[in-house]
């Protein structure tokens, strides 16, 4: 992406008491755009994306978490865009949208998606496409985001700079996310930089190398 006008361009925009990443990319040809987990702050959202001199066309969603989405039927709503994502076996986390939303301090709204996405489905941001890979464990119904071209994933809540996400919500399983991130994550190149749901962006192949849970000399001695 170090091209002086790549097709796609990204800000990250840290919402809610938890600091989650929502992402805005847009389509550099179209100046189309997606939000990827608004979760809130939609104030900080809405500047970000005048900022940018983007038009907003959807919202993209790797789990139902409320601070990945909590906020994006509302912002839905406002917009007049549709919601895609996540896979439907998160619907019961977004049915509990407001009741942990009281929880966070968060003014939550629950929603139905536009589309639930699965494996292997592709989904739209301008001219640019994003393939969808589901990769549950930290939810049964996580999916990541992968624009090729770019070598740029986005990966919500599976992988970060130097740990995991955490299993121990409700239908969260160890084994399972390990399982995403060496059959779904790794094959797509250790050159992807990846954007997580929270801190700093890093790289596949660096993960491979250093992370203490999922690097390759750590999951080779278990």
């Amino acid at each position: 992406m170090s091209e002086a006008n790549p097709p796609l361009k990204a800000a990250i925009i840290p919402v809610t008491p938890l600091q989650q990443n929502c992402s805005l990319i847009w389509c550099t040809a179209t100046m189309k755009a997606a939000f990827v987990d608004p979760g809130g702050d939609l104030p900080k959202l809405r500047a970000a994306a005048a900022q940018a001199g983007v038009k907003v066309e959807k919202i993209l969603l790797t789990h139902g978490h409320i601070d990945h989405c909590g906020q994006a039927g509302i912002l839905a709503a406002e917009l007049g865009v549709p919601i895609e994502g996540p896979q439907e076996e998160d619907r019961f986390w977004i049915a509990r949208l407001e009741e942990d939303g009281r929880g966070y301090g968060i003014d939550a709204k629950a929603f139905e998606p536009d589309c639930w996405l699965e494996d292997g489905d592709s989904v739209s941001v301008g001219e640019l496409t994003l393939s969808v890979h589901h990769t549950p464990g930290h939810t049964p119904g996580h999916v990541i985001f992968h624009h090729a071209p770019s070598n740029l994933a986005l990966v919500g809540d599976v992988l970060f700079a130097g740990s995991i996400g955490r299993t121990d919500f409700p239908r969260g399983d160890h084994q399972q996310l390990l399982d995403s991130v060496t059959g779904k994550l790794w094959p797509l190149g250790d050159e992807t930089v990846f954007i997580p749901g929270h801190g700093p962006v890093s790289t596949f192949g660096r993960e491979r190398a250093s992370n203490p849970f999922v690097g390759d000399r750590v999951l080779a001695s278990a």
